[in-house]
C-alpha cells in the first residue's frame, strides 16, 4: 500500500524548470534514498510531498490519516517562541500520556481514601492498561536513550532551547521527530550535524523504524546501512533503483549501459528504414516507403523529446497523445529532414561530473612520517598524546574521531602551523605535500576563480577555462567571485588547486564536506588511483572503508593506530565493546540493582533520577503559570 504517491509532478520558477516528470510512489514501510547532483531540486521536492510549497505541475496525494515528519537541512527556526528546556521540548511528545498519568494517580488518591466501587475499579484498570500499552512507563526511557544517542549530554538536557545553535536545534528537532513516531519521516541530511557515534546509532534506530522513509543524504555509507530504494533525481524525473546504494551502483552501471544499446540498435533501426525509404520513396513501392517515412518521423522526434523509453508509449498511445505530452515538433516530411533528424539524434549522456586525475612529480622515500612521543595540542591544553607512528609510501591512513578531539590541529602540526606540545614529528625525503583544508582558508574570497587558478599556476587562458571545465566551472563560472561560491563550489575549486600541485604527500581535511554523490564519487576513484600516500581526516567512512590501510583513531586523549582497514577496526571495536559490557554486568550482579522508575503505585518498579525529576517539577510549575 501506498502512503504517499505523485503524478508527473515539476517545479518552475519563471522561464526555469528545475524539474519536471516526477512519478513515484511511497509504500508504507519502504526506506527510500533520494540522491542526485547538487541543484538538481531534491530540497524544492520535498518541499512538495510535505505540502510545504506547491508544484508548477502535476499532483501529490497522500493517505488519509497518514501523520508526516520533516527535519529541514537547517532548523534553527524550529523552536521560536520556545524558552523551556530541550528535555520539556521531548516531554510535549507524551503531553496525552502526562494527562492519562494525572488521571491514574487522581483515581489512586480516590481510592486509597476508601473510595472504592467496581465502576472506578474497572474505569482505572482499562485506562492502566491502555496507558501501559501506549508506553506510558517508558517513555521517560526512550527521551534519555534519543537524547543520548543523538549526542545531548545530561547537562544540555536543561538547557533552554533559545540557548541552543543552529546544529543543536536541528538535533534536537530530529530527536522530537524521532519519538513521535510519524507513519512518514521525511530527513534532509539528518547526518550533517552529528559525529560519527552519533550517526551509527541514528542508523540504529531507523534500520527498525516501523513507517516510512524518505532520505536526503550526501552519506554512502548511511544509505547503505539505512535504505532498500534508492531514488536517483534529474532535471527530468526519477529513476527507482531496488536496494541500498551499493546495490544501485552496480544497477546504474547495468542500465547506462543498456540504454547505450538501446540507443544504437535505435539508430541501426532507423538508418535501415532510412536506406529502403531512399531507396523506394519514388519507385513501385512509394506507398510503403510514404508510411515507413511518417512512423519513422513520429519515433525519431518522440526519442528526440522523450527518450528510447517513449517508443512503448507512442505505440500503445498514438502520436497526438504522446505530442500533446511531450510538446513535440512537427515530424520529419521529406528524405532530407529525416536524415538530418536521425543524424542529430544524440546517444544518452550520464550527468557531468568533475574529472580529476592526481599525479606525483615525483616519488617519495619509502618511510613519510615518524611520530617519537608526540603530544597535539596548544599551550595549557593538551588534545592527545599518541602511539609512536610510522607511515609508509602508497599506504592511507584514515584519522578518525569526535568532534574537537584534535583531528584538524595535528594536520596543521605536520604542517609546522604549529609546534607539538611534546615529541617529534619527522617527514620523510623527496616528500611534496599537499594539504585540503576543510575550511577552504587557503582560497581569497575577494579573486575569481579563475584568478585564483592562475595565482597556483600560469596557463594560457583557454587552457585554464578547459581545465577549470573539467571540474565543472563552465562558461562565465570561471568570473565568479570566490566569495559567493557555495561550499561544493570552493570544494571543486579547492580540488581543481589541489591537483595541480602534484604533491606525492596528500593531507586531506574532510574533502567530501560539500561536495554532492557523483563529485564524492570521483574524488575517491581518484584517491584510489594516486600514487601517492594520502592522510585523510573524515567523517565520510565510505571514503575511509575504500582508502584506509591504517585507521587511526583519537579516543578520550589518545591516539590508537590500527593496522589494517576500515572494516577489521569496526569488528576490533565491537569486541572491545562486548568484553566491556560484559564486564559490566558482571560487576553490576554482585550488587543490589537499583529501578529507574514508574510512577504509578500498582507499577513502582523504576525511581526518577534526582536530575530528571527536578526538571519535571520545573515543567509543572511552568505549566501553572
Amino acid at each position: 500500500m501506498s502512503i504517499l504517491s505523485t503524478s508527473s509532478v515539476g517545479q518552475s520558477f519563471g522561464a526555469y524548470d528545475v524539474f519536471s516528470g516526477v512519478t513515484v510512489s511511497i509504500p508504507n514501510d519502504g526506506k527510500i534514498g533520494l540522491v542526485g547532483p547538487n541543484g538538481v531540486g531534491k530540497t524544492t521536492l520535498l518541499y512538495i510531498l510535505v505540502g510545504m510549497s506547491s508544484p508548477s505541475a502535476g499532483s501529490v496525494h497522500i493517505a488519509r490519516g497518514t501523520r508526516l515528519g520533516y527535519l529541514s537541512q537547517e532548523s534553527s527556526d524550529a523552536f521560536l517562541g520556545r524558552s523551556h528546556s530541550v528535555y520539556a521540548e521531548m516531554l510535549t511528545v507524551f503531553a496525552e500520556l502526562r494527562a492519562t498519568a494525572d488521571r491514574l494517580r487522581a483515581m489512586e488518591a480516590t481510592m486509597a481514601e476508601g473510595e472504592f466501587n467496581d465502576e472506578l475499579f474497572a474505569t482505572y484498570s482499562a485506562l492502566q492498561e491502555k496507558f501501559e500499552h501506549d508506553g506510558g512507563y517508558d517513555y521517560d526511557l526512550r527521551i534519555r536513550q534519543v537524547l543520548t544517542g543523538l549526542g545531548f549530554d545530561d547537562v544540555s538536557w536543561a538547557q533552554s532551547l533559545d540557548y541552543l545553535s543552529g546544529g543543536q536545534k536541528t538535533r534536537a528537532l530530529l530527536a522530537r521527530l524521532l519519538l513521535e513516531k510519524p507513519d512518514l519521516l521525511v530527513l534532509d541530511e539528518p547526518t550533517n550535524h552529528l559525529d560519527v557515534q552519533a550517526i551509527e546509532w541514528l542508523e540504529g534506530m531507523l534500520r527498525l523504524w516501523d513507517g516510512a522513509l524518505l532520505i536526503v543524504s550526501h552519506d554512502r555509507y548511511f544509505l547503505d546501512r539505512v535504505v532498500n530504494t534508492i531514488w536517483e533525481m534529474s532535471h527530468v524525473g526519477i529513476e527507482t533503483y531496488r536496494g541500498n546504494y551499493s546495490a544501485y551502483l552496480l544497477q546504474r552501471q547495468d542500465r547506462w549501459q543498456q540504454k547505450q544499446i538501446a540507443f544504437d540498435t535505435f539508430k541501426a533501426h532507423a538508418l535501415k528504414e532510412m536506406d529502403y525509404i531512399r531507396r523506394n520513396i519514388a519507385g513501385q513501392r512509394t506507398q510503403m516507403a510514404q508510411g515507413k517515412l511518417s512512423r519513422l518521423a513520429r519515433e525519431v522526434e518522440a526519442v528526440r523529446v522523450g527518450g528510447l523509453d517513449i517508443i512503448g508509449t507512442l505505440n500503445s498511445k498514438g502520436w497526438l497523445q504522446v505530442s500533446n505530452q511531450l510538446d513535440l515538433r512537427r515530424p520529419a516530411q521529406r528524405v532530407g529532414e529525416l536524415h538530418d533528424a536521425i543524424s542529430s539524434l544524440r546517444p544518452p549522456t550520464r550527468p557531468p561530473v568533475l574529472k580529476m586525475r592526481l599525479h606525483t612529480a615525483m616519488r617519495s622515500g619509502n618511510i613519510v612520517l615518524r611520530t617519537t612521543g608526540l603530544e597535539v595540542g596548544y599551550p595549557g591544553l593538551s588534545l592527545f598524546k599518541t602511539e609512536d607512528i610510522e607511515l609508509f609510501r602508497e599506504e592511507a591512513a584514515a584519522l578518525i574521531g569526535p568532534n574537537g578531539s584534535g583531528k584538524t590541529t595535528f594536520l596543521r602540526t605536520i604542517l609546522e602551523e604549529m609546534p607539538p606540545l611534546a615529541g617529534e614529528i619527522k617527514l620523510g625525503a623527496s616528500l611534496k605535500v599537499g594539504y585540503f583544508a576543510q575550511a577552504h582558508d587557503s582560497l581569497n574570497p575577494e579573486s575569481t576563480v579563475l584568478n585564483e587558478l592562475l595565482a597556483h599556476k600560469h596557463m594560457l587562458l583557454g587552457e585554464a577555462r578547459s581545465y577549470l571545465a573539467r571540474f565543472l566551472f563552465q562558461g562565465d563560472d570561471v568570473y565568479s567571485q570566490i566569495g559567493t561560491l557555495s561550499g561544493g563550489e570552493r570544494a571543486r575549486l579547492a580540488l581543481a588547486i589541489l591537483v595541480l600541485e602534484e604533491a606525492n604527500f596528500l593531507l586531506l581535511d574532510e574533502p567530501t564536506n560539500h561536495l554532492d554523490i557523483p563529485a564524492q564519487e570521483e574524488l575517491q576513484m581518484a584517491l584510489e588511483a594516486f600514487a601517492g600516500t594520502i592522510l585523510l581526516v573524515s567523517h565520510d567512512r565510505y571514503l575511509v572503508d575504500r582508502l584506509g590501510t591504517q585507521i587511526w583513531a583519537l579516543e578520550d586523549g589518545r591516539l590508537h593506530v590500527h593496522n589494517g582497514p576500515y572494516q577489521e577496526y569496526l569488528a576490533w571495536r565491537e569486541q572491545e565493546t562486548s568484553a566491556a559490557k560484559t564486564e559490566m554486568q558482571a560487576e553490576s550482579s554482585s550488587t543490589e540493582p537499583t529501578g529507574n522508575g514508574r510512577t504509578l503505585s500498582k507499577n513502582e518498579q523504576r525511581k526518577w533520577t534526582d536530575q530528571l525529576q527536578t526538571i519535571e517539577n520545573q515543567v509543572h510549575a511552568a505549566e501553572e503559570k
